[in-house]
Parts: structure tokens; sequence; C-alpha cells
């Protein structure tokens, strides 16, 4: 993984950094975890909820620089979204935010049960994320580093002239 990040251009390393502060503000400001005159959070943040932004804004960032296509390099077939990475940050978001601001665990759970069910589950759901996170840019990585193979070209041995 190391190797396919030193290869590298600035415009990857701008994307990354730019892609980091756009998904720590993302997860940030709705979960009032940075105050604003918008959202509001009746739960002080966790001490481990600073880490899972910090993280998941870092490997967020290195993920979307990975889509990033390189002027002039070879271009292999497309990998598409990686749903590890979207299933990630998601976690992410919803491990960090206040449990009894979250509509979905206070309309499903209430009050008390947000607080006594959702609010112990949200490390596990920190870990997930920032799991799924890294899981999914070790993929996009390792897939920078393979070598494209070209289609083979069509012989007269083909499947369908052998069996005629």
């Amino acid at each position: 993984m190391l190797l396919a990040l030193r290869t590298w251009s600035a415009r990857r390393w701008w994307v990354a950094a730019a892609a980091s502060v756009v998904t720590a503000l993302v997860v940030a400001v709705p979960t009032a975890m940075i105050p604003n005159p918008v959202f509001g959070r009746e739960i002080p943040t966790t001490w481990w909820a600073w880490p899972t932004l910090v993280l998941t804004a870092v490997l967020g960032g290195l993920l979307v620089a990975t889509y990033v296509r390189e002027p002039g390099a070879v271009t292999t077939p497309s990998q598409g979204l990686d749903r590890r990475g979207t299933v990630g940050g998601l976690l992410s978001f919803f491990a960090v935010g206040c449990p009894v601001c979250n509509k979905l665990a206070l309309i499903a759970l209430g009050y008390t049960g947000a607080l006594q069910w959702f609010a112990p589950v949200q490390p596990v759901l920190a870990v997930g994320g920032v799991v799924l996170l890294g899981w999914a840019l070790r993929a996009r990585l390792r897939g920078q580093l393979t070598c494209p193979v070209a289609p083979a070209p069509e012989s007269a041995a083909s499947p369908e002239s052998v069996r005629a």
C-alpha cells in the first residue's frame, strides 16, 4: 500500500487533503461536534469521537483520491465505487453523532432506549466504520499496483469453433 501512495502525484495528494477536510466537515457539522447555529447536541461529544472523526476524514480523503485519474496513465477497467467505503463513512457518521439527536434511533427506541441501547453500540460502529474505510482503501491501493491485462485476441480455436 505504501508503494502505491509513493507513486501519487501532487494532484492526488491535493485531492486527498481537500477530501479529508470536506469529509471532516460533512461529519462534524451535522453531528454538532463543531458547534454551529444550525445543529445542536444534547449529549456532549465523547472522547473517542474525535479520533474516529480524524481517522474517518483521513481514510475518506485518501479513498476519494484513489478515484482520481492521473494524466497520461494507462486506463484500466474501473472497479466502480467501493461500497465498503460508503458504508464505513455512514457507520462513522452514526457513531460520532449524539445518540438522542439521531432521529432513527429516537423513533425506534425512544429517548431512554437511545441512551441505553444505541449509545453503547456507538463505539462498535466507530470501529466498524474505520475498519471498513481502511479495507476499502487497501483494496483500491492494491488495485493501483496491478498490471493491466490486455484482452486476449480472438483466435481460430474459440469455444464455438471447437464444438463444431
